[in-house]
């Protein structure tokens, strides 16, 4: 099962970003390192959501997107995973995020209202182990009191 490592400063950082950007979907990118199935997040980079309905569906900006990607790749870093929040919940793909799933990532999902994190490769749908604050055992969810 493929797995995110994702610290807490990290983690702490894409709550704050999901709270901010509500009742609009925010949406983001996590920079660092892969080895073999298992991805370590070092760097989160906030991008703006131009979707044509941001209360229900996001789209990161592209010139955004890639200016974040140079900056990983300035920083020795790989992308790693990308992030948006359901607002509302719940904390699985919609129709539209397996429909728009671009890169071979996990892809995080932050669900507000329910206070959970659950990560995915899309657009199969298979779930993605996530490490969360860099100790203990791995939890397949999160909430953002963590």
């Amino acid at each position: 099962m493929p797995e995110l490592h994702l610290p807490a400063p990290l983690l702490s950082a894409l709550w704050a970003h999901a709270r901010q950007a509500a009742p609009h979907e925010c949406v983001g990118a996590l920079g660092g390192q892969w080895h073999g199935e298992s991805a370590h997040a070092s760097a989160l980079y906030p991008l703006v959501n131009i979707a044509a309905d941001p209360q229900r569906e996001y789209l990161a900006d592209p010139g955004e997107l890639l200016r974040a990607l140079r900056a990983m790749k300035r920083g020795a870093q790989e992308l790693v995973g990308l992030y948006h929040s359901h607002p509302v919940g719940p904390a699985w793909p919609s129709r539209s995020d397996t429909r728009l799933a671009a890169y071979p990532v996990p892809y995080l999902i932050a669900d507000l209202r329910g206070q959970r994190l659950q990560a995915y490769l899309l657009p199969a749908g298979t779930a993605v182990r996530l490490h969360l604050g860099g100790a203990g055992a791995p939890r397949p969810t999160a909430s953002a009191e963590e």
